[in-house]
């Protein structure tokens, strides 16, 4: 019998059993999010700073739902990061369906946010609680990555619930998938490290667009 399942309930133990996925530690995996950073400019930072500022206040009248933080965090990382001009595209609340090898499994879902046509995925976790660290969206990014068409290139995901951002790596083989993930950038660490994630994705942004 077939089973069916929300890629919001499925675990990481279960995507690990049915397609082989593993979490890999090589630190030469994963060098996107911290080698070959572009800069960014003085007019760029000052916007950083305002997001950052209008977050802080923001928090201060919970709950903070998913739609207000794609609205005052992530539009304006994609905006600077340039994945609203050509030759990108935006998609928002993509189906996308994995069937298991076996068939014996198809997990269906809704991406938050799809960009640079399945080359990067964004999953945006709901901060109205404290407690939803971004580990709560981990199988659900890695269920949408999966399930990229394009399997010839890596494909990158970024989790976020407004305050934090980590960012995924995936690769996958006919028979197997390996990923590794980046540090937590989080905006209540000393400065501002939306400048850093900013760096990330516009290096991504470049993958894309040269690989």
């Amino acid at each position: 019998m077939v089973q069916t399942i929300s890629a919001k309930d499925i675990s990481l133990a279960q995507l690990e059993r049915i397609y082989n996925l593993e979490l890999v530690s090589e630190l030469d995996f994963f060098r996107e999010w911290e080698e070959n950073l572009p800069e960014i400019t003085a007019i760029e930072i000052q916007r950083l700073d305002r997001v950052k500022a209008s977050y802080t206040y923001l928090l201060k009248y919970p709950p903070l739902l998913e739609n207000t933080v794609k609205m005052v965090v992530l539009s304006p990382l994609l905006d600077l990061a340039g994945f609203y001009l050509s030759p990108f595209r935006i998609k928002s609340e993509e189906s996308i369906t994995l069937v298991s090898e076996d068939e014996n499994m198809i997990v269906k879902g809704q991406i938050d946010v799809l960009v640079i046509s399945e080359a990067l995925w964004v999953v945006v976790i709901e901060s109205k609680k404290a407690e939803f660290s971004l580990e709560a969206g981990r199988p659900q990014l890695l269920t949408y990555m999966l399930a990229n068409p394009c399997q010839d290139k890596p494909t990158y995901g970024l989790l976020t619930n407004g305050g934090s951002f980590r960012f995924l790596k995936l690769i996958k083989t006919q028979d197997s998938a390996k990923y590794a993930v980046s540090r937590i950038f989080d905006l209540f660490n000393p400065g501002n490290e939306l400048i850093e994630v900013l760096k990330v994705l516009k290096n991504l942004a470049n993958l894309s667009v040269y690989d």
